[in-house]
Formats: structure tokens, C-alpha cells, sequence
């Protein structure tokens, strides 16, 4: 979709957008925008430009996205999301909504502690959705971020239309620096395609409904091809040099586990030997761990392209997963006392 979208921007002139957005404001851009909207959109050319109008370019978005986090080491990245009150906020959140996301994972066959890591990665559970205004961001991004600006303007577009349908006005809606809305962190074009309205009440809201939110966390997932039941990533103990041979310098692991065990490594996890694997680095202070990515891997880096954001999303679910199983036991085990107690 959002290949197919940059395509027809391109042939509508808004391929220009690299080249002139060096000099700053670029009217012919919008003019073209503004065109592009109308013929394909049924928006008015004037309404368009009324609203790109009513944009600010913004200096510090435009900051932040030239130095995300994931430019950290993984050493520095971890903390930022694998912490304790991300943890002891994750486990509250599966206790809250433990229905809904037991009903999420039957629905759609995604874990509910992956469904709640992605939500405590993206927005602190809720807490954080951002505060920039989503047409300002897009505005910025797509007329003065000449690296992406064809991917911005499709986003750009894509949110007067999710505008239009969700009766939303153009300059109210807040979300990250990128144009991420809600507590899944859902850009235009994902939150029309993925989003799903799990509460049945006849719209999707991700700013403030939990279960619109959970739904379309575990829809996107599902879409995107998770399989239940199989292995994210396993923590392997290997060599530099098999670590290199094996490196995935990619986002989709490229080779088998049936490969790596030729070459001399000792798996005995839950993976078959026919499933695709490569070894991931990251760097500590004074050493690299490696890990072993499988397809759910490459599933979660489909949310936000980044090995490191995969595993930071994997072992916040697992530390989550953890503590609640932990908390439940404790529970059960006080329950049976009282009841032996009692008789």
C-alpha cells in the first residue's frame, strides 16, 4: 500500500520533494499536494491548503527524527523500556485487562504479553502517546525531511482521509513526532488498514479505548504473519566467529537452524531445524550478546524496523510474563491457605 501510494505521489509531482525541500518552504510541493488530494481523494484543492496552511513547521521534530533511539548501542537502548516500573505497570495492565487480552489472544493468536509489551514500548501503557500535533508532524516530515519525504507524504495523505472518516478535525488529533497516534503508536496508514474495533461500540479509538487498542495490536500482528506457539529469540552462546558467519544483517533471518547446527552449534531449543534463524548482536559495554531471531522476530520488527526494538519488545513481555505468573501463583497459593484455614 504504501509503496503504491510514494509510486502516485512520484508521478503527481510530489516526487520533487527531495530536491526542493533543501531550499524550505516549497509551495509548489503543496500546490501539487493539494492537486493530488483532489483528483484522487474528492477533497477540495482549497481545503487542502487551508489545513496545510494551519501546519507549523517544527524544528524539534525534525531533531528528534535525525537521532532516535534505536542509534543507540544496546547497552544504552535497554533501560530505556526493560525497567522496573515498565515491568510492575506491564503486570498491572495484563491483571486490568486480563479478559480482553485472554480474549485478543484466542481472536488473533498473539500472546497477551506481547500485545501488552507493545503497548508498554510504545506509550507507557497509555501514559504517553505524545503531544505533537499529527498535522504538524506529517506537514514537517513530508515538506522539509528530504530523506523521507515521499514515505511522509503518503502518511500525510493517508491521515485527510483517516481524518474524513473518523470525523476527526485536521489539527486537533496528538501523537508522536513521526505522526503515531494512540497507545499502539498507529501511523495513518496502519491505523486505517490494522485497526479493529474490539469493544464493539461502533468506532476505533486507540487514544482511549483499551480494547480498540489491544485488538488492533494483536490484528497487526496477526496480518503480519505471527505464528503462535513458535520462538521469538533465544539467547545463544557462541563464538565471534560463528557469531560473524551467522550475523543477520538484515531484518528477515536468512538461514536455518539446520545450517547453524552443521557449523557446529548445540540447539536444543523449541525450533525446528527447518526454520529460519541468524544470529543478532548487541553490543554491551565491553562485549556483543547474541541472540538467535526467528520468524516471530522478524514479525515484531515489522511494528517498527529495528532488531533492537524486537528484543527490547520480547524481553519486556518476558519480564512481564514473569512477575504476573508469579503474582498469580502467590495468589492461588493464599486462596488454598484461607480455604484450608476456614475448614
Amino acid at each position: 500500500m504504501k509503496k503504491i501510494l510514494a509510486t502516485v505521489l512520484l508521478t503527481s509531482g510530489l516526487g520533487l520533494f527531495g530536491a526542493a525541500a533543501h531550499a524550505g518552504e516549497a509551495p509548489t510541493e503543496k500546490e501539487a499536494f493539494a492537486k493530488f488530494m483532489e483528483k484522487e481523494h474528492g477533497f477540495t484543492a482549497d481545503y487542502v491548503t487551508a489545513m496545510l496552511s494551519k501546519a507549523k513547521k517544527s524544528q524539534k521534530i525534525l531533531d528528534l527524527i535525525s537521532s532516535p533511539a534505536e542509534g543507540k548501542d544496546w547497552y544504552e537502548y535497554r533501560p530505556i523500556f526493560i525497567e522496573q516500573s515498565r515491568i510492575k505497570l506491564g503486570v498491572e495492565f495484563l491483571e486490568e485487562n486480563k479478559e480482553l487480552l485472554e480474549k485478543a489472544e484466542k481472536d488473533f493468536q498473539v500472546p497477551a504479553e506481547i500485545i501488552t509489551a507493545i503497548i508498554g514500548v510504545e506509550t507507557k501503557y497509555g501514559r504517553i502517546q505524545g503531544n505533537d500535533s499529527v498535522l504538524d508532524a506529517l506537514n514537517t516530515l513530508a515538506f522539509h525531511y528530504p530523506k523521507r519525504a515521499k514515505f511522509f507524504a503518503g502518511e500525510l495523505a493517508e491521515y485527510f482521509v483517516l481524518a474524513r472518516e473518523q470525523g476527526w478535525k485536521m489539527d486537533e488529533p496528538k501523537g508522536s513526532y513521526a505522526g503515531a497516534m494512540g497507545m499502539g503508536q498507529f501511523i495513518p496508514t496502519s491505523y486505517r488498514h490494522y485497526t479493529v474495533d474490539f469493544d464493539g461500540d461502533g468506532k476505533i479509538n486507540l487514544f482511549e479505548s483499551k480494547a480498540d487498542a489491544i485488538g488492533s495490536v494483536a490484528n497487526y500482528f496477526k496480518v503480519h504473519g505471527w505464528r503462535m506457539g513458535e520462538p521469538v529469540a533465544e539467547f545463544v552462546d557462541v563464538d565471534d566467529s560463528m557469531a560473524q558467519q551467522f550475523k543477520n544483517d538484515q531484518l528477515k533471518p536468512k538461514f536455518t537452524v539446520a545450517e547453524l547446527k552443521k557449523a557446529g552449534l548445540e540447539y536444543q531449543g523449541k525450533a525446528d531445524e527447518k526454520d529460519i534463524t541468524g544470529i543478532y548482536h548487541y553490543k554491551q559495554e565491553d562485549r556483543y550478546d547474541y541472540w538467535l531471531g526467528f520468524h516471530n522476530f522478524y514479525v515484531i520488527t515489522r511494528y517498527n524496523r529495528s532488531p533492537m526494538y524486537a528484543m527490547a519488545v520480547y524481553q519486556l513481555s518476558q519480564e512481564i510474563k514473569a512477575e504476573y505468573d508469579v503474582k498469580q501463583q502467590k495468589a492461588l497459593a493464599a486462596e488454598q491457605t484461607t480455604k484450608s484455614s476456614k475448614s
